[in-house]
């Protein structure tokens, strides 16, 4: 995980640094709600910060956010605005990140939980979280193996504690 950067990134030398992958950008109606749910209910931290943007990280992965105000002149920010809630039918996955600690501080972050955390059959243990805008946030551990533990090393039980 990058430390807090004490100076604002340089724009082009950031896009230029970000490697190959899924790049995740998300408009939001409210910076510091969903700045509150991400850092509250998921974990993430904020790398940098400000009125109307901000890079956030959690689990290995980065992802940006922009205020709908930054994106007026933009034919996204007209195609989202109005909108009650965003990106439907996208599951924003973290793995890494414990479904039952995400559940249990989701509504204190200004969430709610769609499903509570379960072991699948896919091998995962997982929760489905709703974000002030509407969102879905998947948080995701192996699941234990029958009788054994996750790869993470602790039983289910262990887990939830």
């Amino acid at each position: 995980m990058k430390a807090r950067l004490e100076e604002r990134p340089d724009p082009a030398t950031f896009g230029r640094g970000l490697g190959p992958g899924l790049g995740i950008n998300l408009l939001v109606s409210d910076m510091a709600a969903a700045i509150a749910f991400q850092t509250g209910a998921l974990g993430a931290e904020i790398v940098w910060q400000e009125a109307d943007f901000a890079i956030m990280q959690g689990c290995g992965a980065t992802w940006m956010l922009h205020a709908d105000r930054a994106y007026r002149d933009h034919p996204l920010g007209r195609a989202v605005a109005g909108l009650v809630a965003r990106g439907g039918g996208v599951e924003l996955r973290l793995y890494g990140c414990d479904p039952d600690r995400a559940a249990a501080r989701a509504e204190a972050a200004g969430g709610s939980v769609l499903c509570p955390p379960l072991d699948k059959p896919h091998g995962l243990r997982e929760a489905f979280l709703i974000d002030p805008d509407g969102y879905v946030w998947v948080p995701g551990i192996p699941s234990a193996e029958p009788g054994g533990t996750s790869l993470s090393g602790m039983s289910a039980q262990e887990r939830r504690a």
